[in-house]
């Protein structure tokens, strides 16, 4: 029986992103997951497992061998954009369990290439079987299904269109100063709400954008911590939840399963969200950031709204930093973004972040501690990690 070990991200890195159009899925699943190799020093023969999703009809095996892995420990749990969240919950206990000594978690995806190529066309519905079938009839998007869930907000708790607009243009600011960022020109509330009609209430630029992308991180036993290049971030605790399969087995569209992963997050991590320094959350539209914000116990129930104004999500806005690197809305969304959370949660507890996008805490150090939240399906599923340094 082996002790229960502590486990720590020790490599973290993404592919080219953003306009990549000479490029496979699959070579963006290798070259993040050699940069992520690259940023631990640790030698590949130390890792075991391999996580992956969203590639091929058997993801893990595919991925693995194009890689030239052949790990005695996988995971291939895809439940969508809380995907990675997931597995790296999933990988932590394998590895505290003495299962494996070093999972790697690799993501790669061509989406905007292909729409560019014709080799796909965008994704409006995720198909007419099971639980979807009775919906599809009626012209749900994925994007309509969102916006029905923003209005219902706005109808319950007051929410704005401006407040929700307010996300967007401060994910753009955080956007600006990160060369990985596919667009960091600043725009305004009015330039969001006078953008083309998507799904009522939202406008195009409430909306992720659509890129080409991939990340990878390595997580690793804590008696190999020493062996490598970069300090360790230590995986403090996480939580998931699947709160549905319809809209209409949805209790309540102000609620998303992050209230239930969140909670069960911080408990297992032994800290409470006042203390989180930075929150990096799934952002395919705006009000998924505003209701995670509420339901992770940054602000009650149906206080999302003024609490996103006056800037409080920007880096050195004087309040709680959120999608530092720009998020979905604004730095890239390659398709199942949760592994770029984690990412960018390790950057910035690393101090890595670089000039104007570094998270300092009010004495001028830097964070110690970080929440990665994503979110899956039409809010059907959620997965949240607790990160912290020290």
């Amino acid at each position: 029986m082996v002790a229960r070990r502590n486990v720590a991200v020790v490599g973290v890195a993404l592919s080219d992103c953003g306009r990549v159009d000479d490029a496979t899925p699959y070579a963006l699943h290798a070259q993040a997951a050699r940069r992520a190799l690259a940023d631990a020093g640790l030698d590949r023969s130390l890792v075991d497992g391999f996580a992956s999703a969203g590639l091929g009809t058997l993801a893990p095996v595919e991925v693995a061998a194009h890689l030239g892995l052949r790990p005695t420990w996988v995971d291939s749990t895809s439940v969508g954009g809380s995907t990675w969240e997931v597995m790296a919950a999933h990988a932590a206990d394998a590895i505290a369990a003495g299962h494996a000594r070093a999972v790697l978690l690799a993501y790669g995806s061509t989406a905007r290439a292909d729409v560019r190529a014709g080799r796909r066309t965008g994704t409006l519905s995720f198909g007419t079987r099971g639980p979807t079938q009775f919906e599809v009839p009626y012209g749900h998007t994925l994007i309509a299904k969102y916006a029905m869930a923003a209005r219902r907000h706005m109808i319950e708790y007051g929410t704005t269109i401006e407040q929700l607009a307010e996300v967007a243009v401060q994910a753009r600011a955080n956007a600006a100063p990160n060369p990985e960022a596919m667009f960091r020109t600043p725009v305004t509330v009015d330039e969001v709400l006078a953008g083309p009609m998507i799904a009522d209430p939202f406008t195009k630029l409430h909306c992720c954008v659509r890129s080409d992308g991939g990340a990878a991180v390595l997580l690793a036993a804590e008696e190999y911590v020493r062996d490598c290049r970069t300090a360790p971030v230590w995986v403090l605790g996480s939580g998931e939840h699947v709160s549905h399969a319809a809209l209409s087995d949805w209790p309540d569209f102000t609620v998303s399963p992050a209230a239930v992963s969140g909670r069960l997050a911080f408990e297992r991590a032994g800290v409470r969200p006042d203390e989180m320094d930075l929150a990096e959350i799934y952002d395919a539209f705006t009000y998924m950031t505003l209701v995670t914000l509420e339901d992770l116990g940054f602000c009650g129930k149906g206080e999302g709204g003024p609490f996103v104004e006056k800037g409080r999500l920007r880096v050195g806005g004087g309040g709680l930093p959120v999608n530092t690197d720009g998020g979905g809305l604004s730095a890239q969304h390659p398709g199942m973004r949760g592994l770029f959370l984690l990412v960018e949660a390790v950057r910035q507890l690393r101090g890595e972040a670089g000039e104007n996008r570094q998270v300092r805490r009010a004495d001028g150090t830097l964070p110690r501690l970080a929440v990665a939240s994503g979110t899956g399906g039409w809010f059907c599923s959620s997965g949240t990690v607790v990160l912290g340094v020290g």
